[in-house]
């Protein structure tokens, strides 16, 4: 390393922090706005019946969604590694970036200019986009994190920030690309131009402000640092697992079944409920037609608003506050609640797919499925780092993602039973089985999580005790940072 160092600071955050903040958000405008149109890009008509689509089956579609939506949680163990042996976070953010973008402008290419290899275009644009995720997505995080050194308190602060720029690009995205989307007569292609764009933008700004905002921060594989420090430190220890160690073990792999349960039900998002919200439902607000993606952006907003308020409600509790298979079981409760409101809107219609429900249906269910991940999410990332053993570390986390990719290719697969055929009264009743379905799961894997808590406590060896030397601030600060840091890698 050359020894530079970061440069300067603002709002008491080092400067670099503010570059990430953007590098992230612009990657994640990207992103979701990429996702937002994905289902819809499949289903619509192929050009010579007068759509902008491949013209895929609902089914298809959405398996196809579940498949990617896992990818993107399986290449980051390999992104992760590349970086941390060969080539340094910064180079591999880089090179990640610059495939995103590469694919994203694959999606986007005319079909008109490749006729006949419409699907061919698209396969290469996505598995592009699923290896430059890859490589992009566990680097950008740890940067953050490595701005500071161990025990500094604005850390958590830091993570806090950048979480809100992780929503920020969340939000927008969904917003632009279905506005632009609209604005070009349903042109999907317009749109994957914007999210490559955006990619674009989040490149530039990294390429030009890293080295002097970061300094050499990301630059050294950190396999090379890690063994410099070992070799300070001595030999590391190579020992058997102990039983406590292996209990909190298993109370990670189970907590990570009712993880798949939550996760498969909650990516309906851009699969069933995104063709929902398209097909069954009255978009109107007076004569103005809200555009599909939109409702996309609900979760990011409703994130940005509860985050803090989740988080200081279990702060409030204090000693009555649940531990973490109480909070995952609340979490399949909310989740099913989210899905009786999807009920709703499927009995407003009353069989008749030519109806279309309210609006508020969805935004209630968008709500609550929000709600139940802020009970999940940030807990399960926090159980992984106290339950792990250290020197496993890295392994335990990598196999809870493993966990969150197999919910994804489920609920893909779970989505698809809306049928490869039929008319739309009977993709509605699917639709209808398909909801039900989720919430009674859900529900009853909530009852039994909750009658496990006490058993798999007593598994986790003391592992949640409170430590009450910690202010009511200091605490609510690290939730909040946790449920940043699970953001930064979920999304």
């Amino acid at each position: 390393m050359s020894g530079a160092k970061p440069q300067g600071t603002m709002l008491g955050h080092p400067t670099g922090l503010f570059l990430l903040f953007t590098t992230e958000m612009w990657e994640r405008f990207s992103y979701y706005a990429m996702r937002a149109i994905l289902v819809l890009y499949l289903v619509d008509k192929v050009q010579s019946d007068g759509g902008h689509g491949l013209g895929w089956n609902q089914a298809d579609a959405i398996s196809l969604y579940g498949t990617f939506t896992g990818l993107v949680y399986l290449t980051p163990l390999l992104g992760g590694w590349i970086a941390d042996n060969i080539l340094g976070q910064r180079k591999t953010i880089m090179i990640g970036g610059a495939l995103m973008a590469l694919g994203q402008f694959t999606l986007a290419f005319p079909h008109s200019l490749v006729p006949g290899l419409e699907t061919e275009m698209f396969y290469l644009g996505l598995f592009t986009l699923v290896i430059g995720n890859g490589l992009f997505k566990p680097n950008i995080s740890t940067m953050v994190g490595d701005l500071y050194e161990e025990g500094d308190h604005r850390r958590d602060g830091a993570f806090t920030i950048f979480y809100m720029g992780i929503n920020l690009g969340a939000f927008f995205g969904a917003i632009a690309v279905g506005s632009i989307v609209a604005y070009y007569d349903g042109n999907f292609q317009v749109g994957f131009l914007t999210a490559g764009i955006g990619m674009v933008l989040s490149l530039i700004i990294q390429m030009i402000y890293a080295q002097k905002l970061l300094g050499d921060i990301g630059t050294v594989p950190a396999a090379k640092l890690e063994k410099q420090k070992n070799a300070d430190k001595g030999e590391v220890r190579n020992e058997p697992l102990t039983k406590v160690e292996r209990d909190r073990i298993k109370v990670i792999m189970v907590m990570g079944l009712f993880t798949i349960i939550f996760w498969a039900g909650f990516e309906q998002a851009g699969g069933l409920m995104n063709l929902f919200t398209k097909d069954f439902t009255d978009r109107f607000i007076g004569t103005w037609e809200v555009p599909t993606t939109w409702f996309q952006s609900l979760n990011a907003l409703f994130i940005v608003i509860f985050a803090p308020v989740i988080a200081s409600i279990w702060i409030r509790l204090g000693s009555k506050e649940p531990n973490s298979p109480v909070k995952f079981a609340l979490a399949l409760f909310f989740l099913a609640v989210g899905f009786l409101f999807m009920i709703g809107a499927v009995l407003e219609l009353g069989g008749d797919a030519s109806s279309k429900s309210s609006m508020w249906w969805l935004v209630g269910a968008y709500f609550f499925h929000t709600i139940g991940e802020l009970c999940l999410s940030p807990i399960g990332l926090s159980m992984v780092t106290k339950l792990a053993p250290l020197r496993i570390m890295s392994l335990m986390m990598g196999a809870w993602f493993l966990f969150i990719a197999a919910a994804n290719k489920i609920g893909g697969v779970v989505g698809s039973f809306i049928g490869h055929t039929g008319t739309a009264e009977e993709q509605l009743a699917n639709a209808m089985g398909i909801f039900a379905g989720i919430a009674i799961t859900a529900v009853v894997s909530g009852i039994i999580l909750y009658f496990m808590a006490d058993k798999l406590v007593d598994w986790m060896h003391g592992a949640e005790s409170s430590n009450h030397e910690h202010t009511a601030t200091e605490a609510f600060e690290e939730e909040i940072a946790v449920t940043a840091e699970h953001e930064a890698i979920k999304h």
